[in-house]
């Protein structure tokens, strides 16, 4: 039991026990766990075990600043006494109680010569405890402690030289970037702090970060951190599924399909047919890529693609969230066979619903590009629908009259969806690419084709959700995922042109998703999904399972085991858009990096105060410019690019 008046040591700061209260001690301490100076003594209530008996004193307040003050004093009486000790042991375990080696060192057991020896005894070169008893440490010990201790203090030089060398932004490249290890990781958000940061007096935040190793030179303007920040990993999903097994599937070779995408798509997951019902309506053929057909929930290849969420394209590459090496035998077109989840609509006159089904199929797939389907559409003379009833080779007429009529279809869709209150917002879009480390901006050229490949994707969407919301009103259990949008506060008159747009994209709410269906108001959709991308997005994948389990009567996954793969896949996807975005505004302003001064082109999409909102379209980008005179919404006012900032994703524009 300790006395009172004695010297403890408490939390490295010296302290005497002032009384017992109980099973606790009141002592005064020379410090203050709220980050006083030393000077100070402050009274606290500890338990017996938090403090370590130095001396029985008497020992009192005017003793503990003179204490706390104390250096360790001279080390040749502590190493006189370590090699006393240390010769005389030879290996035999002896030791002394820490009175006594107080006494050896320094003559005396006082007070001041038990700190001191405490504050040897925290370094721990000389001596150590064994049994209650302090022992000195062998030669051998010894000397690779002070081995130890000398490489400390040689990185703790070389490390305030680099400091210094950082305050001038005149690092060693060669040498600082063991330092800069920790910049670099809060850079790219692995890592939530940075010693080097904070030694350098710097916010711990990935821009300042970003923005530190630009102006090093350790990083290369170009860096893209943002896929990293965001969690997102540079590289494809690894686990391989298994191609699509055999079973029962419909040949409809002898429909004309055409896969319509992008030049630089490398992975079709739908294509389009359209053929006469023997009723005389019109029916649409939407085929969709068939991963379900192999990919079982909780898989390798499920999980990976539910914590990716969504293919990410980059303009560095893409990653997909489905192994390359599945593309040969899930994508469409690319053999001359395709495993297809093929989705048929019957269709009203009025363009309408009337029927929908779903068919695991055999298809003909025929790749186009937007321009290649424009280029045959216009071919048509007349865009009467036709029977697809035989194949053909690309560029016949019959291909020609097929999509002129799919053009019409989609055209259709589009008032009806329009008359039931979508929006539709043009804004433009750029495809941003790197070719050897260069960055090109090429605009998005707005095919007729896209308008109607999004008309029919549309179209699936809704008769697939149709076709579940049938199953559910008969009294079947199938747990699905159906998405929903609200609309906010539209204008009463919406300006045209850009500005027009700007007002609505800011009318937009959130989309929602639910296992029961409900409005997509911004679609224009009493009920609709999301089921054409099943390569792409991991929601049309999970929709996919669903679908296939009622086909072969199968049990779907319950109610909690969907939400928690929906809400797992919608958080991954929206990290990877999030990254999207934020690295196509990186590209950009890489691009732009040589161009300071450059003029550009902005319209007025609305005035805030003093400031204008301008969209740059040549660039995709919106900015705000300071603005005294008057401007009037899709004026066009000249910019002059003044300045970038990488890091934090802006460019400083001024109007004239």
């Amino acid at each position: 039991m300790i006395p009172e008046k004695s010297l403890v040591a408490y939390k490295n700061r010296p302290a005497f026990v002032k009384s017992r209260d109980g099973d606790r001690l009141l002592i005064v301490a020379a410090t203050s766990v709220d980050g006083a100076r030393s000077a100070e003594v402050l009274e606290f209530k500890v338990r017996e075990k938090d403090l370590e008996f130095l001396h029985p004193g008497p020992c009192g307040a005017p003793d503990l600043a003179a204490l706390a003050e104390n250096s360790t004093g001279p080390e040749a009486p502590v190493r006189e006494a370590w090699e006393l000790l240390e010769a005389e042991e030879s290996g035999s375990g002896a030791g002394l109680s820490f009175k006594e080696l107080a006494e050896l060192i320094w003559g005396d057991y006082s007070p001041r010569s038990a700190w001191a020896l405490f504050l040897f005894l925290q370094d721990g070169r000389y001596f150590k405890a064994v049994g209650g008893l302090i022992c000195p440490c062998s030669a051998e010990e010894l000397e690779a402690k002070e081995k130890k201790r000398a490489e400390k203090g040689q990185e703790l030089r070389e490390r305030a030289a680099f400091l210094e060398r950082l305050k001038n932004r005149t690092p060693d490249l060669a040498t600082d970037g063991r330092f800069l290890q920790d910049v670099e990781a809060l850079a790219y958000g692995t890592a939530a702090k940075s010693r080097t940061m904070r030694d350098a007096g710097l916010e711990e935040s990935p821009v300042r970060a970003h923005r530190l190793l630009v102006e090093t030179g350790f990083w290369d303007s170009a860096v893209n951190p943002h896929p990293q920040r965001f969690g997102l990993s540079l590289s494809s999903a690894s686990p391989i599924p298994a191609p699509p097994p055999p079973e029962d599937r419909m040949d409809l070779g002898h429909l004309r399909a055409f896969a319509i995408d992008s030049p630089w798509s490398a992975d079709p997951d739908d294509a389009v047919s359209l053929e006469t019902s023997p009723s005389g309506l019109l029916t649409l053929w939407v085929h969709v890529a068939d991963p379900s057909s192999s990919i079982e929930p909780d898989s390798p290849a499920e999980r990976e693609a539910r914590n990716r969420g969504a293919t990410f394209y980059l303009p560095e590459g893409t990653y997909r969230m489905l192994a390359d090496e599945s593309l040969s035998f899930f994508a469409l077109g690319l053999s001359e066979r395709s495993a297809a989840l093929s989705f048929k609509l019957t269709l009203n006159p009025d363009g309408s619903l009337a029927d929908s089904a779903v068919i695991p199929s055999w298809v003909h797939v025929t790749r186009l590009s937007y321009q290649e389907a424009d280029k045959l559409a216009a071919l048509a003379l007349c865009p009467a629908p036709v029977p697809c009833s035989s194949p053909g080779d690309p560029g016949i007429p019959e291909d020609s009259a097929i999509l002129a009529a799919l053009f019409a279809l989609g055209e259709r869709n589009m008032a009806r969806r329009r008359d039931a209150g979508a929006v539709f917002i043009e804004l433009p879009e750029l495809h941003i690419t790197l070719e050897g480390g260069q960055v090109r901006l090429e605009p998005v050229f707005h095919w007729k084709s896209a308008d109607m490949v999004r008309e029919c994707m549309l179209l699936a969407g809704e008769g697939a959700a149709r076709w579940v919301r049938a199953r559910e009103l008969r009294g079947e259990t199938l747990p699905f995922p159906y998405v929903g949008q609200e609309i906010g506060d539209l204008p009463a008159n919406p300006l045209p042109g850009y500005a027009g747009a700007w007002q609505l994209r800011k009318s937009m709410r959130p989309r929602n998703l639910s296992l029961k269906p409900s409005l997509h108001q911004g679609l224009g959709l009493d009920v609709y999904t999301q089921v054409t991308s099943p390569l792409r997005r991991y929601m049309d994948l999970l929709a996919h399972q669903q679908i296939r389990a009622v086909l072969r009567g199968a049990k779907p996954l319950g109610k909690e085991e969907l939400l928690f793969r929906l809400g797992a896949g919608e958080a991954a996807m929206t990290q990877s858009v999030q990254a999207e975005r934020a690295s196509r505004v990186h590209w950009t302003l890489v691009y732009l990096q040589d161009k300071i001064g450059s003029r550009w082109e902005g319209v007025v999409l609305e005035r805030k105060g003093s400031k204008v909102q301008l969209l740059i379209p040549a660039l995709g980008l919106d900015t705000q410019v300071s603005l005294k005179k008057e401007a009037a919404p899709n004026e066009t006012l000249p910019l002059t690019l003044m300045a970038l900032r990488i890091p934090e994703g802006e460019a400083v524009f001024s109007a004239e």
